[in-house]
């Protein structure tokens, strides 16, 4: 049996379980699952990250890039924060370093591998996109209070900690 296959037996279990214990709380798990998938979509396209003649960055450039903003990092080190394969991270950093985004270094600590670090046109460009992400936040917002606000922040931080928790212990992955 694989390991795919094994998750979704267990997710069946789950949903059988759940539903003779608690229906309510299945039509709320389904809700979170469904109200997840629209969430990534809408926020892409709030940010602009599928039209460029609003956004500054696509969203893999994006992700890319704020994960190099605290330190340079390696293809591998970035497969390991974003848990994309080797291959596409060469592909996209090359795009990168084409139009300016990041750079190739020596490694700082004297390791072999070469990291990337963004260049100054890229953290412009990151600067000026996260302006507009907090900025179309703000606004889907602004009706909101400030404790619904802090809420709302600290449930969507625990719900990703527990999912990166389940994917690390799963699938021997990290954060995506």
């Amino acid at each position: 049996m694989t390991q795919s296959h094994q998750r979704d037996d267990g997710a069946s279990k789950l949903s059988d379980e759940t539903a003779a214990e608690d229906p309510k709380l299945l039509e709320d798990i389904v809700t979170i699952e469904y109200e997840s998938l629209l969430l990534g979509k809408r926020l892409a396209r709030v940010a602009g990250f599928r039209d460029h003649q609003i956004g500054i960055l696509d969203r893999s450039a994006y992700i890319l890039l704020v994960s190099l903003e605290n330190a340079p990092q390696s293809i591998g080190e970035l497969s390991v924060v974003t848990g994309l394969e080797a291959s596409t991270l060469n592909r996209q950093t090359a795009a990168m370093r084409r139009i300016g985004l990041i750079e190739r270094i020596a490694d700082p600590d004297g390791g072999m591998a070469r990291k990337f670090k963004i260049s100054q046109r890229g953290a412009r460009s990151l600067e000026k996109q996260r302006r507009r992400n907090l900025g179309a936040l703000s606004t889907v917002l602004s009706d909101w209070t400030g404790e619904e606000i802090d809420s709302f922040a600290q449930s969507l931080t625990r719900f990703n900690d527990a999912v990166r928790e389940r994917v690390r212990f799963n699938d021997k992955s990290s954060d995506i």
